[in-house]
């Protein structure tokens, strides 16, 4: 867990903080699964069946539907297109056990990539999202808040579930 965080700066602008906290978030999660093995991604603590790998490629997935498909209007790339999620909808999670660590951590850097990228090319934050969710329409400025709750609630599972596989904590 020794990959390097860069800190939030302590007096960005709104689009700055929203987006350095953000990629902070990205980084503590990869900082989580760095260095473990296939296994170890697969690990479970207690009744839960929720594993590293799983996260991982739950928040790739989200990154993916909130950026790529809800803010710029396009569809979401494989592997993810050609799921039904109505009959598996935990699809991400349980099929991450099928994934390699390399494989994992590729697709989460594809979609963070392409995350920013879709961001890059919106100048105002007040900018209505093409595809409305549960019926309401957000902005991006909505969608980098989201993330950022998203990434803190699933870092608290990823917390346990590494201290679980070697002790390691922090961040």
């Amino acid at each position: 867990m020794n990959l390097p965080l860069d800190e939030p700066r302590d007096q960005p602008d709104e689009r700055e903080g929203l987006v350095e906290f953000l990629d902070y978030q990205r980084q503590v999660l990869r900082r989580k699964v760095a260095g473990l093995s296939a296994e170890e991604l697969r690990r479970t603590v207690g009744a839960s069946s929720l594993t590293l790998g799983g996260l991982l490629k739950h928040l790739s997935l989200v990154e993916y539907t909130w950026f790529l498909d809800r803010t710029a209007g396009e569809a979401l790339p494989e592997p993810f297109a050609a799921i039904d999620w109505r009959s598996d909808r935990d699809w991400d999670f349980e099929s991450a056990a099928d994934d390699s660590p390399e494989e994992l951590l590729d697709l989460h850097e594809r979609a963070v990539e392409s995350s920013r990228e879709v961001l890059a090319g919106i100048a105002d934050l007040g900018t209505p999202l093409r595809r409305r969710s549960h019926g309401s329409v957000q902005n991006v400025r909505w969608v980098l808040i989201h993330m950022i709750e998203e990434y803190a609630r699933h870092l608290g599972h990823a917390d346990l579930l590494r201290e679980s596989i070697d002790g390691a904590v922090g961040d």
